[in-house]
């Protein structure tokens, strides 16, 4: 377990070093995530090393909502004065995410079906 933590805080450090050097334009968190993904997909990374840190932390994943709850507790006042604003901004968001979502769903759907069209002639 301490060997799991280190290897998630070494890549959480290292991926907060990069993003104060490129500007913050990535958070560091992010970026950290990225790169522990391409060290385990490549095999830098035993998985069996981080599995007990990340399956706790994974059934204790609520704790990581506190924060977020808290802030938007603390905004109340400015969340209360646009509600109206921000539902529709929510609303319009999602509908559109899922219409872009279906688009390209049927394109994916249409070329795999062209492909297989394809090899079958052949």
């Amino acid at each position: 377990m301490i060997r799991g933590s280190f290897i998630i805080l070494l890549f959480l450090f290292i991926g907060e070093s990069i993003s104060y050097f490129i500007g913050n334009i990535i958070p560091g968190s992010v970026i950290g995530m990225v790169l522990i993904f391409l060290a385990l997909t490549f095999k830098i990374v035993n998985p069996d090393h981080v599995r007990s840190v990340t399956e706790f932390l994974t059934k204790n994943m609520t704790i990581f909502f506190v924060p977020a709850s808290i802030g938007i507790m603390k905004s109340w006042n400015i969340i209360s004065t646009h509600w109206f604003s921000l539902t529709f901004i929510c609303i319009s968001s999602s509908i559109l995410i899922i219409m872009i979502v279906a688009f390209i769903q049927e394109r994916a759907e249409k070329l795999k079906k062209q492909k297989s069209e394809t090899k079958a002639v052949r």
